[in-house]
């Protein structure tokens, strides 16, 4: 490294400077900073890029900018040396102190061990930037795929996981900003470039028709074992995880209606294995009451019945609707993978006449689309899905809600004459 060449005063205790390095020209800033324990230090930082003005002068801007902020933090008393701790270790730690669902901790745990970790895991905290996690948001969207074991599969994630990695890191390194003492001054996430929220809509429904459930579930009755489950599905709008949760003190038969309060879920932990684990519910609007018709309440009774001559247990009010013979949760995925199974089946034998294909989850969104296009509030369709707001139900479902624009038209024509 060469000798320094220039020394510039800024405002305020701390200084600038530049130097040569074989990269080029590299700024630092100085400073006195009084630490949170009220003695004083002199901080040196050095690596600042050089900021290139349209006349072709070179300015300080980055260290200036980071000098200023150490210098406000450390007159408020919050400054702190940044942790010589890795990315890794910090994850690891934090991921540790979260109170959310064993489900989602696991998820996050998952992401960060095969998205995070392979590409910036060793890397100091204190240097991650948000060009480098942009870097990294950049290079997962090409080639982060990874296979069972970890291992490079070839192709990159879909936007949707990029922005859900991004929301993780944003949130630890907002929790290493908030420690105490801080590890950071600021959160590099803030500025990063992860993909827009538009760029990581969800994928897209396909909803059947009143007709094409009709047909599946008709097909059903005889034919699956759970046809009870999947005529409860979409009759409810409940999400899987729901439905594998209802025990039968949370349905009564005779006012028709049923309390969702719990929700399972897989958790996988490295080492682990995977467990399936009941939690509460999603969110706290998910927590409601949905009202059944009698044909959904007849289906019920016969189901307990059928449950019941199996072995009482499985009939008593504390006992899950649909488990394994043995009173335990069913799978989430295996459940899943049945119902593909049971819509394969359903196709060949149907032949021109069956459903098209669709995943266990559009039974939720046929439950909605249908009830929104026969005209429901969107209010009573966003209570039955437990959605945190009517606009979120709006966002999902505008589309399957043609009739009221064309009615807003016709009535907006009637007004002035031109119908």
């Amino acid at each position: 490294m060469a000798a320094k060449t220039t020394r510039r005063r800024s405002r305020g205790d701390g200084s600038v400077g530049s130097y040569r390095t074989k990269a080029g020209t590299r700024w630092y800033w100085k400073a006195t900073l009084v630490q949170p324990d009220g003695s004083k230090r002199v901080v040196w930082k050095r690596g600042f890029l050089v900021k290139t003005t349209p006349r072709g002068k070179t300015t300080p801007v980055g260290a200036l900018d980071a000098m200023r902020e150490a210098l406000v933090a450390a007159k408020a008393g919050t400054y702190a040396e940044p942790s010589k701790r890795t990315v890794g270790s910090w994850l690891d730690e934090w991921t540790g102190t979260l109170r959310l669902s064993p489900s989602t901790i696991a998820s996050y745990r998952k992401n960060i061990r095969l998205h995070v970790r392979p590409y910036i895991g060793e890397l100091p905290l204190a240097s991650l930037t948000s060009a480098r996690l942009t870097s990294l948001y950049r290079q997962l969207e090409t080639e982060g795929r990874r296979d069972g074991r970890g291992e490079l599969a070839g192709g990159g994630l879909s936007a949707r996981t990029v922005r859900y990695i991004h929301t993780i890191i944003s949130a630890a390194m907002a929790a290493a900003v908030d420690a105490e003492p801080p590890l950071l001054v600021r959160n590099p996430a803030h500025k990063a470039s992860p993909p827009t929220a538009k760029e990581a809509r969800p994928p897209e429904m396909h909803p059947w028709t009143a007709d094409q459930l009709g047909a599946f579930l008709a097909w059903s009755r005889g034919n699956s074992p759970l046809h009870a489950a999947w005529w409860l599905l979409a009759y409810s709008g409940m999400r899987r995880g729901e439905l594998l949760a209802l025990r039968w003190r949370d349905i009564d038969l005779d006012a028709g209606t049923i309390a969702i309060r719990r929700s399972v879920g897989v958790v996988r932990n490295k080492g682990e294995g995977a467990t399936v684990r009941e939690a509460a519910t999603k969110t706290d609007k998910s927590r409601r009451v949905i009202d059944t018709d009698p044909a959904t309440v007849a289906i019920l009774r016969a189901w307990k019945r059928e449950r019941g001559e199996l072995a009482l247990a499985l009939a008593r009010p504390d006992a899950l609707v649909f488990s394994t013979p043995n009173g335990e949760h069913l799978h989430p995925e295996r459940f899943w993978r049945t119902f593909r199974a049971t819509l394969a089946r359903c196709r060949k034998e149907l032949g021109e006449d069956a459903p098209p294909v669709i995943t266990i989850h559009d039974l939720r969104h046929t439950h909605a689309s249908l009830l929104l296009a026969a005209g429901e509030p969107v209010k009573t369709v966003s209570e039955r899905l437990g959605h945190a707001s009517v606009t979120v139900t709006l966002g999902v479902y505008a589309h399957v809600m043609p009739g009221d624009q064309k009615r807003a038209a016709g009535r907006f024509a009637a007004l002035v004459g031109q119908a």
